[in-house]
């Protein structure tokens, strides 16, 4: 049996995504999104049975020439063509890519590579399964019917300037509110971009007077509409129109026949994951990959220092 081996394909991700055009229809491999997150190379690695695909970006470490790779951002994973169960990344010649790691963000339900990361446990509202909400939480849908807020759902190719600058700011005023990392503000070309993607959706809450309130972006992949990025505006917090978009999302999930993935908190355990397992009936562990290709080089450039559990070691903080 010959040994598995990888190697990069300078296309943008275009391989992964089922050629230059992306996967339509899966959001994660499309054009769109890998675009829009600067996909820059395909990693594919060859078994006996089958080759796996992944989108990367490709990125230098420091100021040398050095190299490693990430997946982009949500649930990208590989595409397997062929048959394979799993195969162990120990067992990869990665010498022909010339990174010296790379970090893989999988799909929920295709897991190819043995020894994985448990990353995150993500709620799922499955609407073949009996539905879930609390009585708290229908309530606090039904007042705010009741006091004049709408919930209008809208393709992502239809949506206007004025609907993409409206979720652009409810969900920078969440981003700032959390205090969150610099590279979770997207901008407004990224929306530009994934926007016009296949099976996309806006989910655009109202206030009683017209004002946006909160807001969504789902979009369809691997078998799940996926609860992809949302933000809420800072004075509307009190009323949790959020509950509204939600509602309107796990209606449109069983409209298209699909459990809708909420994703998972900040850290387990969290109020956000709590919010969010009001709404789900099941969970799913959210898998990664760490993968180091040059395992001397890697070494080399750890040094002596200590970096706990952060992937790869010497891009920890220091």
């Amino acid at each position: 049996m010959s040994r598995p081996f990888a190697q990069l394909i300078e296309d943008g991700g275009a391989s992964a995504g089922g050629g230059v055009g992306g996967h339509p229809g899966e959001f994660f491999r499309g054009a769109h999104f890998l675009e829009a997150e600067g996909a820059t190379h395909t990693l594919r690695i060859e078994t006996e049975d089958a080759e796996l695909l992944a989108p990367l970006i490709v990125r230098q470490i420091g100021d040398g020439p050095d190299l490693d790779a990430v997946s982009p951002y949500g649930y990208p994973g590989l595409s397997v063509n062929g048959r394979v169960d799993e195969v162990d990344p120990r067992e990869i010649d990665f010498s022909r890519t010339g990174l010296v790691s790379a970090f893989i963000r999988h799909r929920l339900d295709l897991v190819p590579l043995a020894g994985s990361t448990e990353r995150n446990v993500v709620q799922i509202a499955d609407p073949a399964l009996a539905p879930k909400s609390r009585p708290s939480d229908r309530r606090q849908v039904r007042r705010n019917l009741e006091a004049g807020y709408a919930v209008e759902l809208i393709p992502g190719d239809a949506t206007t300037t004025a609907q993409r600058a409206a979720f652009l700011d409810l969900y920078e005023q969440t981003m700032r509110r959390t205090d969150a990392a610099p590279h979770y503000f997207f901008g407004a070309d990224y929306f530009d971009r994934i926007f016009p993607a296949d099976r996309t959706w806006l989910a655009l809450a109202t206030d009683p007077d017209g004002a946006p309130a909160a807001a969504s972006i789902a979009c369809a992949s691997d078998g799940y509409l996926h609860y992809y990025l949302s933000g809420s505006a800072d004075g509307r917090l009190g009323d949790s129109p959020m509950k509204n978009v939600l509602a309107r999302l796990i209606e449109h999930a069983g409209e298209l026949e699909l459990p809708l993935n909420l994703g998972g908190g900040i850290h387990a355990g969290d109020a956000l994951e709590e919010f969010k397992r009001g709404f789900a009936n099941r969970t799913v562990t959210w898998r990664t990959s760490e993968l180091i290709c040059d395992p001397a080089r890697y070494s080399e450039l750890i040094g002596d220092r200590n970096a706990g559990g952060f992937f790869p070691a010497y891009r920890a903080p220091a």
